[in-house]
């Protein structure tokens, strides 16, 4: 059964690091949202007169753009699954965390065929996100480093709620990380009750 790995955490904690990885250990598709929607979504920002580098507090973007990037992300999955081919999702789905049924409603609305859905949590301490955002030096994050505080407190108070499917903390605050996950074959079952049909 192919798996669809959702790797979630704030900005700077390394997602897209361990998304490669887990992609080449698992030799699974890698989808990474703003390699996928970063030119369109650019473009409607700046048709708009909206600066094109604003996410987080541009009401259009998270109204009326994000939910087209996260659509489009989901419908690839679904293409690479048809196939049989496992997928990782490079993107940070934060807007969702608190629906409980967002992953069975996505996988019924993008007609995903059975797959097994593996949430993956990357744990960083809040000074190393900093830092690396600040040697990162993207445009997009001047806000999230102007607004520190309020950045912060809100991704670690942001938890996700998801059902049906496995949870799995990793662990990326040193220079390595270790991309082995045996908690996807006996960690944390999801009850029954919480399985898509």
């Amino acid at each position: 059964m192919p798996q669809v790995f959702f790797v979630i955490g704030p900005a700077g904690s390394g997602k897209s690091s361990v998304s490669k990885l887990l992609a080449e250990h698992y030799g699974a598709a890698y989808i990474d949202k703003d390699t996928a929607t970063k030119r369109f979504t650019e473009l409607l920002l700046t048709i708009n007169g909206s600066d094109p580098n604003e996410r987080d507090n541009n009401e259009f973007y998270q109204q009326a753009i994000l939910p087209l990037e996260y659509a489009s992300i989901l419908d690839l999955t679904s293409d690479n699954l048809s196939i049989g081919r496992s997928v990782v999702l490079d993107a940070p789905f934060g807007k969702f965390f608190a629906d409980p049924d967002y992953l069975i409603n996505a996988r019924r609305e993008h007609h995903w065929p059975e797959a097994e859905l593996i949430v993956v949590h990357v744990r960083t301490d809040g000074e190393a996100v900093r830092e690396r955002l600040v040697a990162r030096g993207y445009e997009r994050d001047e806000w999230k480093l102007n607004n520190w505080e309020q950045f912060w407190t809100a991704s670690q108070a942001n938890a996700c709620e998801w059902k049906g499917a496995r949870h799995v903390d990793l662990d990326n605050s040193g220079d390595a990380v270790d991309v082995e996950l045996p908690d996807i074959a006996f960690g944390a079952d999801v009850p029954p009750s919480d399985q898509p049909a």
